[in-house]
């Protein structure tokens, strides 16, 4: 028998001492005895099948239950399957989580989407109208203002092709020519020139003199701020309209009134990221629309003589000019300031291959931020509770720690109930006994000036109904949206008419995955295919599943899918390359399957 196995290591090519061909005992408990386990069981092209479609996935949803196909109209159960008899005995779905360090592979999927949904935007398709690539449409950067010295790296003049790995020399980054020091006698000068990797930066220099405060309160309400700089720019370009001798259009409302409103409106879609420092700042995409009086909702150019030089100007007169101070605060009963930073970048998008910045840029550029959080500044912990806001908060501590404790000193309670005795009595008497009588609606006889029992029946169905809990004070979600640092937005939002959802997308996915194996033809059948005999409008599938678990049963079990997703995610990137070079585009521009 040919030698196939060593009893010793090899350091050369010869045959070791005591070659022999015994199979080595494989451990269950070990990664890869239990994928060497899985493969070698008869079902395990079966599973590697069923798992398919949650297989990329680091944590996926286990279901467990029936999946029934009802018969439309009458309600008749043509088929029943329980998940016992499918491997594993339950189905995996993929988590969806969209941030990259919890589940890469979902959160490439939500970039694609992510890309799909901001291009549609700006070039049509997916039922956007391709018209919309001839409206002007820019793309705004709003930042923070500054709330203390940080470390940066500055460069002035860029000599790289490339900016994701920018190598050129950076200025110094807090250059002075008088070495001072802060109040807490620290220095207030760095002449470092920092890497584009360097830790430090986005760190104050200063811990002392940061206002961490007002920075977590800015990114609370930083939506705000956003909402009434879209509203600023929209009057802005209605009375531009109006200079020019524009009409309103008149639109029919759904209750049958008619009014009059701006002929331009906005269509905006916007990308929120947080910075090495711990603030939020937006990247959006404003495009021009116009409005048809006797469609709405439909999406039409703009009038004659608008163009991308309005938007700019609409946009930076709102930026200058939008700003509020924030509710009382026991902290701070002036409140806080809420306006936006010096830096404001607003360029015009182009479609198409040329110009500065392109729909494809935009695009990828927006999607790539959508599935980060607060990875940038260290801080990569779920939801935050009484019981774990001691592991992450310090008052004393580094400067995510200080934005955490900012999060939930100012989110406290600030109103506290009035004690009983100290309360005002009411003057009026109590009522007491009166003469015996019977209720006239339940005939109960009693001395109590009102019936017990239909009191009694008021009152449970009072109890049914919903109670009208107070509304919190204004910096109450602080302390829900601590581990995003205050911030408590969606990290992608977009106006209506912009573009289509995200669920549309993974409908379409949907279907496409469900009837992805009926577009191949069975030659043997003379083209005869088994889904051509069904029609789909006559049953519904019904899932009566409940939640069973989440994860991999095995650490093998994860191998062995994960590894069959990256081959096929591979397979995918390099056909994607393939057509951009035969088109002669790049891969990011290309639309990838639904």
């Amino acid at each position: 028998m040919a030698s196939t196995l060593d009893l010793t290591p090899r350091t050369a090519l010869a045959r070791g001492v005591g070659s022999n061909a015994d199979v080595p005992p494989v451990y269950g408990y070990t990664a890869a005895g239990s994928a060497f386990e899985r493969a070698t069981r008869p079902d395990y092209f079966g599973w590697l099948e069923h798992v398919r479609a949650a297989a990329g996935c680091t944590r996926p949803i286990r279901l467990a239950g029936q999946i029934l196909t009802v018969e439309q109209g009458t309600g008749r159960v043509i088929d029943a399957r329980h998940t016992d008899v499918m491997p594993d005995g339950a189905i995996y779905t993929a988590c969806g989580n969209r941030r990259a360090t919890v589940c890469p592979s979902c959160a490439q999927t939500y970039q694609r989407d992510a890309f799909q949904l901001l291009r549609a935007g700006l070039v049509g398709g997916k039922g956007v109208p391709e018209s919309v690539a001839s409206h002007p449409a820019v793309f705004p950067t709003f930042t923070a203002p500054s709330f203390g010295p940080v470390h940066a790296r500055v460069v002035k003049r860029h000599t790289c092709g490339n900016r994701r790995r920018c190598d050129c020399r950076a200025e110094p980054c807090h250059a002075r020519r008088d070495v001072g020091v802060c109040e807490h006698g620290r220095p207030a000068v760095c002449w470092a020139r920092h890497e584009a990797g360097d830790a430090v930066l986005g760190r104050p220099l200063c811990l002392d003199c940061y206002d961490h405060d007002h920075q977590v309160v800015w990114n609370l309400f930083s939506g705000e701020l956003w909402h009434r700089t879209k509203q600023a720019a929209e009057r802005y370009l209605a009375k531009l309209a109006r200079r020019r001798g524009i009409p309103r259009v008149e639109v029919i409302t759904q209750s049958g009134n008619v009014r009059k409103v701006p002929p331009v409106r906005l269509s905006p879609g916007k990308v929120a990221e947080l910075q090495a420092r711990g603030a939020v700042h937006f990247h959006a995409i404003a495009r021009l629309d116009g409005v048809d009086g006797q469609d709405p909702d439909a999406i039409v150019p703009p009038p004659a003589g608008f163009s991308v030089d309005d938007l700019v100007d609409a946009f930076r007169h709102a930026a200058a000019q939008v700003a509020f101070h924030t509710p009382s605060h026991p902290d701070r009963p002036e409140g806080w300031l809420i306006a936006w930073g010096e830096q404001l970048d607003i360029r015009p998008i182009t479609t198409g291959l040329d110009g500065d910045v392109t729909d494809g840029m935009v695009a990828g550029y927006l999607a790539k931020y959508a599935t980060k959080s607060t990875e940038a500044t260290g801080h990569t912990s779920s939801r935050l509770t009484a019981d774990t806001i001691g592991d992450y908060a310090d008052p004393d501590g580094e400067h995510t720690a200080r934005l955490i404790d900012a999060c939930w000193r100012i989110g406290r309670p600030t109103t506290t109930p009035v004690p009983l005795s100290e309360r005002p009595r009411d003057p009026r008497p109590r009522p007491g006994f009166v003469d015996r009588w019977e209720c006239p609606d339940c005939g109960t006889h009693t001395r109590y000036a009102a019936c017990p029992t239909c009191t009694a029946d008021r009152q449970a169905a009072l109890d049914a109904e919903p109670a009208s809990r107070p509304q919190p004070g204004p910096y109450a979600r602080l302390r829900r949206w601590a581990h995003m640092l205050g911030y408590g937005g969606h990290f992608l939002t977009k106006g209506r008419r912009y573009s289509v959802t995200f669920q549309l997308l993974r409908d379409i996915r949907v279907a496409y995955r469900r009837h992805e194996h009926h577009h191949q033809t069975d030659e043997h059948n003379s083209g005869l295919r088994a889904v051509d005999q069904l029609d789909d409008t006559t049953t519904l599938v019904v899932g009566a599943l409940t939640f069973a678990g989440v994860g991999w049963h095995t650490t093998g079990d994860a191998l062995l899918a994960n590894t069959a997703a990256a081959m096929a995610r591979e397979r995918r990137t390099t056909g994607r390359e393939e057509l951009a070079h035969e088109f002669g585009t790049t891969s990011t521009a290309l639309p990838t399957a639904a």
